[in-house]
This record gives C-alpha cells, sequence and structure tokens, in this order.
C-alpha cells in the first residue's frame, strides 16, 4: 500500500515535469510526447553529470541553471502598469476629496491613508501578495508598499504573541526604511538651516 502511493507520487512528479494533462497517461505516450521526455532526460542527464561535484567554481552556474529564467521586459512593462495604476488610484481619490470641498494638502493626506488602509486589508486576505508576485517592484510603490511590508510580518510572527511575535517583528522589513528615513530628513533639514538660516 505504501509502495503503490509512493509509486502514484513518483508519476505525478514526471507528469508534472511533462505537463501531461489528468486525461493522459504515462504509459500511453504519443510520438511527440516520447520524444519529449526523452529530450527531457537528456537534458537532465547532462545537467546532473556536469554538476555531479559541487564546489566553489562551478556553484554560481548551477546556481543559474536552477533558477527560473524571466523575462526582464515583461516585469519591467507589468511593474510600471500596475505602479502607475495604484498612483492613478491615488490621485483620483486625491480629485474626488477636493471635488467634495476638501482642501487639497488635507484630501493628499486622506488619500494616503486610504491607499494604506487598502493595502494593509488586501495584505490580511492574501491579495497583495497575489498581486506581488505578478508585479514585482510595481506593488513597492511606497506608499501601499510601505503598508505591506508592515502588515505582512505582522501577519507572518502573529503566532509567536503580541510581544515576541506581532510587536517585534513587525518593522522587521520596514525598520530600516523608517530609521534611513528619519534620519536623512534631520540631515536635510539641518543643512537647509546652516544654509538658509531656515528661510
Amino acid at each position: 500500500m505504501k509502495s503503490d502511493r509512493k509509486k502514484t507520487s513518483e508519476i505525478g512528479k514526471v507528469e508534472k515535469a511533462l505537463n501531461l494533462k489528468p486525461e493522459e497517461n504515462l504509459e500511453v505516450f504519443s510520438k511527440e510526447k516520447q520524444e519529449e521526455f526523452a529530450a527531457k532526460k537528456e537534458k537532465h542527464k547532462h545537467v546532473a553529470q556536469k554538476f555531479e561535484c559541487i564546489d566553489k567554481s562551478n556553484y554560481k552556474e548551477y546556481v543559474y541553471n536552477k533558477s527560473p529564467k524571466s523575462s526582464h521586459f515583461k516585469n519591467m512593462f507589468w511593474a510600471f502598469l500596475i505602479g502607475g495604476l495604484i498612483c492613478v488610484i491615488g490621485q483620483a481619490l486625491i480629485e474626488l476629496f477636493v471635488y467634495l470641498n476638501m482642501p487639497k494638502d488635507e484630501a493628499s493626506v486622506l488619500a494616503s491613508s486610504v491607499l494604506v488602509a487598502l493595502a494593509a486589508i488586501f495584505t490580511g486576505f492574501g491579495i497583495y501578495d497575489l498581486l506581488g508576485r505578478f508585479a514585482g517592484a510595481g506593488s513597492t510603490v511606497p506608499i501601499t508598499g510601505f503598508s505591506n511590508a508592515i502588515v505582512a510580518p505582522a501577519l507572518e510572527f502573529r503566532c509567536e504573541g503580541m510581544i515576541y511575535g506581532l510587536g517585534a517583528k513587525m518593522f522587521l522589513v520596514a525598520g530600516p526604511v523608517i530609521v534611513n528615513g528619519v534620519a536623512i530628513s534631520v540631515l536635510i533639514a539641518l543643512l537647509t538651516l546652516l544654509f538658509t538660516g531656515g528661510g
């Protein structure tokens, strides 16, 4: 029984590697599938022989061979599109609040708050993580990306308790950003005061 399950599991792995549909049977291959299987087998055999012994000289090449390949242009396109869309939503919120007779400064603050709240809620439901996998850098637009960087670790470490989990790990990713942001802001303020007299 156990060996049957193991055999089924191994067959499932091979089917997944060959991208077989559920209705297709491993034992009844079309000629094209047999050729595809032979080509993949040969490729894996070649890679296995090449990296039989991994050391400092071939480790980088091994990692390159194992890493999933992606298109830079495709990634840049989706990052630009999704990042731009988030910014457009932010601007639309500002325009809406201004239209509702709110001063522009207050409208900007409220629009930022809405974006932060939405990103936190979407992170909680796992939607923002899916967006991040799809959009890449486009999902790290400062406002929403910062919200995600705080909420995601808080959710991940909540099982460790309110103090050591939530409290300690919430700013794990965002902490350096806050520290460096505050430090640089103070430095710029001091330089402005020094060179312009605060005017």
